[in-house]
């Protein structure tokens, strides 16, 4: 009772391409891909500025050197420089 055969798919099938019409459906799913391919995109371009950032603060650490927002924040609270 909890599964579905191959007619209640059958059955489903039918209604789908009765409601939305076949000449719907690949564009529907031609968007979906889309849809996905950018989703995809966008969260690789998330983890590749997370990795260089992460780089950026390492090599900051590494080099010892203060970062320009220091600098800028050590000129204002000091104002003889």
């Amino acid at each position: 009772m909890g599964s579905l055969s191959a007619w209640h798919w059958l059955i489903v099938l039918a209604a789908v391409l009765l409601l939305f019409g076949s000449a719907k459906l690949p564009k529907m799913a031609r968007s979906l891909g889309q849809s996905a391919r950018v989703l995809k995109a966008e969260a690789r371009g998330l983890k590749d500025d997370e990795k260089a950032a992460a780089e950026r603060d390492q090599d900051k650490l590494d080099s010892g050197k203060p970062s320009p927002q220091q600098v800028d924040d050590k000129q204002r609270d000091d104002p003889k420089s």
